[in-house]
């Protein structure tokens, strides 16, 4: 199997793998060309607006081994945003008596690295869990609340047309269990099915 695609380390969900170095190739295109329809599931803090649009250049990150490939001129990244649900718990982490969080249907225009994530912390909402982009006094309330030990992203659904015949295929599937458990116990029940949502 030849993997079309990736996701960012931590982040779980939908993964595309094709039979074949050609299809996976025809699939790849799309993805270059942005031909691939991407949703995400995010708990972020504080409240976003309800809908929204990132669109926020970002330079290349360093590789595992610390290299950038190309120039480190910021490269256009856009990712639109849906606010689904939000809660507020009667716990101090900031300077104010409770902590509001969000969950999130992310959807990428682009495909930079850590885009999400870099996006979302640019916009002063940073994903539960992200070590790197995110805030620990908040990563650390989750672990102590709710057992979180992971980052609340993962790939829902993924919409693009089959190499073959051009017809239209769109794959879902459920946060993972642990995701799961975690927006169970923030009382968003309906959102642990697989999208979409109503």
């Amino acid at each position: 199997m030849w993997p079309v695609h990736r996701l960012d380390k931590g982040t779980s969900g939908l993964l595309l793998f094709a039979l074949d170095p050609e299809t996976a190739g025809a699939l790849g295109g799309q993805f270059e060309r942005g031909e691939v329809a991407k949703h995400y599931l995010a708990v972020v803090r504080g409240c976003p607006d309800e809908t929204g649009e990132i669109d926020h250049p970002l330079g290349r990150m360093p590789d595992e081994y610390g290299y950038r490939s190309g120039n480190d001129v910021p490269q256009a990244a856009v990712t639109r945003y849906r606010r689904l649900a939000t809660v507020e718990l009667p716990h101090r982490v900031d300077r104010y008596p409770t902590s509001r969080y969000a969950l999130m249907e992310l959807t990428p225009l682009t495909g930079r690295r850590h885009q999400l994530r870099r996006h979302m912390k640019h916009i002063a909402h940073p994903i539960i869990g992200d070590a790197t982009h995110g805030k620990g006094r908040h990563n650390r309330l989750f672990q102590e609340l709710f057992g979180c030990n992971r980052l609340l992203l993962a790939a829902v659904r993924l919409s693009f047309n089959h190499p073959d015949d051009g017809r239209a295929v769109v794959l879902s599937a459920p946060p993972s269990a642990d995701f799961a458990d975690c927006i169970r116990q923030l009382g968003w029940t309906e959102y642990t099915q697989e999208p979409p949502w109503h």
